[in-house]
């Protein structure tokens, strides 16, 4: 049996929905942040060192990092919902599960704490807002040139995909003249493993 260790409104709902996809059994152990600095509460430094969301355990194992979760899902589950065949299509596989973290969180993360910071916070928003839009345009422009971000099937790259959009809708008006994005976003929230994943998480902010 996989644990997920899944904290509300976070990183976390996409391993549930993966879950969902590919058909695994599963337990979900859920968090609540703290109502003041909506960190993790510390229980979850009993499971990992870094108390943070999500986590999984699994075979005696714990693994931690949404990238990395995904990529054991998927090879324990034989490859399915993996890099294509295609070697184009591989690659941009590989190219977007990490560009999700690695270049679209960032900026919007750091949108969210200027957010919280009077005054200052204000006018340094600003100046991230064109950060936050040429990657928003670059992704609108690369579901525009086709149905799914590896190829024409789904993969985990759009599980990984799907958090930072769907906080970019909230934080920097992400579908705002980008139909390409809207439509995406609104083909996933369609798929009745997302919305199993919804049901098994909890509340969700983002959806």
């Amino acid at each position: 049996m996989i644990i997920v260790h899944h904290l509300e409104n976070s990183r976390s709902q996409r391993v549930l929905w993966l879950l969902e996809e590919l058909g695994l059994r599963y337990e979900v152990k859920r968090y609540q942040r703290n109502k003041t600095t909506m960190l993790a509460p510390p229980e979850l430094k009993r499971i990992h060192p870094l108390g943070k969301s999500p986590v999984i355990e699994h075979d005696a194992r714990v693994v931690a990092e949404t990238g990395a979760i995904v990529e054991y899902l998927v090879e324990h589950a034989d490859g399915r919902l993996g890099a294509p065949a295609h070697r184009d299509d591989a690659l941009r596989y590989r190219h977007f599960l990490h560009y999700a973290e690695g270049s679209l969180m960032p900026p919007l993360l750091l949108k969210l704490v200027l957010s919280r910071v009077p005054l200052f916070g204000k006018a340094a928003q600003k100046k991230i807002k064109p950060m936050i839009d040429v990657h928003l345009d670059y992704v609108e422009a690369e579901l525009g040139a086709r149905s799914w971000f590896a190829g024409s099937e789904m993969t985990a790259a759009d599980i990984m995909m799907s958090f930072p959009l769907e906080a970019a809708v909230a934080r920097a008006g992400a579908t705002e003249g980008r139909p390409h994005i809207a439509a995406w976003l609104q083909k996933i929230h369609a798929r009745p493993a997302y919305q199993a994943a919804l049901a098994a998480g909890g509340p969700y902010a983002y959806a």
